[in-house]
């Protein structure tokens, strides 16, 4: 019978075709000394180049290579959820498949891991790439690190360790695999990090635009939001709406004092209706989270499994 792989590396393909022969030996050599069977998953998202087809044959001559292909370019994180939701091993490792992540390292991930961490993020500290892609990326990193009190020096690298635990209950979509180490940390579990070999890219060309920084700042408005709010949505439209409410009122104040005193309000009719609108506004804000608490008290006892440390 043949033995379960207790090692699952998921590698999300696009379009490189040319970097996979060598990175499937490399990452042989590299797990060759760790006594630990390994299953190799990679993930075609969409390629036109040709990698699928060299995947295919790659896995007839390798027994540890799993090869899953999506019917369109989906993005990175439905890459790596197919790739999770198809993992076996307990510890699960995701590296990029353009050379640029080392395989060298993937020893030091699990001796991360084994010191009592769910998750070990690689930080590329000698990073090989052209000045507009190191520049944004880490202000984006320190404004993240910040925000999310997750203190590590790189959320995007994609070279990382996980126990299966973890993957359990991740949900990407969107640009969120960029803040995995954000979304485990919201859920309790332990973070670690790695500085890492970045390598230069040897073939082909970055996947990536500097439009990924707009959708990266939405995309953490989300993560807060979700970390923050999400049982507790109340608090979050409350306080919108009383942060409109408060000034309209104060508005409805003056005017009505205005009235009062002068018999009229003269040339205060914009600042009478912008009151009103703010009220209006706020009123709304304060509706919509009660019923976002109505909606969750609804639906009934929390599920209380995924709260518990295993």
């Amino acid at each position: 019978m043949e033995k379960r792989p207790e090692i699952s590396l998921i590698i999300p393909v696009k379009d490189e075709r040319e970097s996979l022969k060598q990175l499937v030996k490399e990452i042989n050599s590299a797990c060759s000394s760790l006594n630990k069977t390994i299953e190799i998953i990679f993930v075609d998202d969409g390629s036109i180049d040709g990698s699928f087809e060299l995947l295919e044959n790659l896995r007839k001559k390798d027994k540890k290579i799993k090869v899953f292909r999506l019917r369109r370019n989906f993005g990175k994180s439905a890459a790596l959820m197919v790739g999770f939701n198809n993992a076996l091993g307990e510890i699960q490792i995701t590296l990029d498949g353009d050379l640029q992540d080392n395989p060298i390292e993937i020893p030091r991930f699990i001796q991360k891991l084994e010191q009592g961490y769910d998750v070990v993020s690689g930080w590329k500290k000698k990073r090989h790439d052209p000045l507009n892609k190191t520049v944004p990326s880490k202000i984006f990193n320190l404004f993240t690190a910040k925000l999310t009190k997750i203190n590590i020096h790189d959320f995007n690298c994609g070279f990382k360790a996980y126990r299966k635990d973890v993957t359990k209950k991740l949900n990407l979509y969107g640009e969120l695999y960029r803040f995995i180490p954000v979304l485990v940390g919201q859920m309790g579990y332990k973070v670690g990090e790695i500085a890492v070999r970045h390598r230069k890219r040897k073939y082909g060309k970055s996947k990536y635009g500097s439009v990924r920084i707009v959708r990266g700042l939405l995309d953490l408005i989300t993560v807060l939001f979700l970390g923050g709010y999400a049982t507790r949505p109340g608090h979050f439209f409350g306080s919108l709406g009383i942060l409109f409410f408060i000034p309209g009122f104060l508005i409805g104040i003056y005017i009505t004092y205005l009235r009062i005193t002068t018999g009229g309000i003269g040339y205060h009719y914009p600042l009478l209706f912008l009151g009103v609108l703010f009220m209006i506004v706020g009123i709304q804000f304060i509706s919509t989270g009660l019923l976002a608490e109505m909606f969750l008290s609804s639906k009934g006892k929390a599920d209380t499994e995924d709260l518990i440390s295993k």
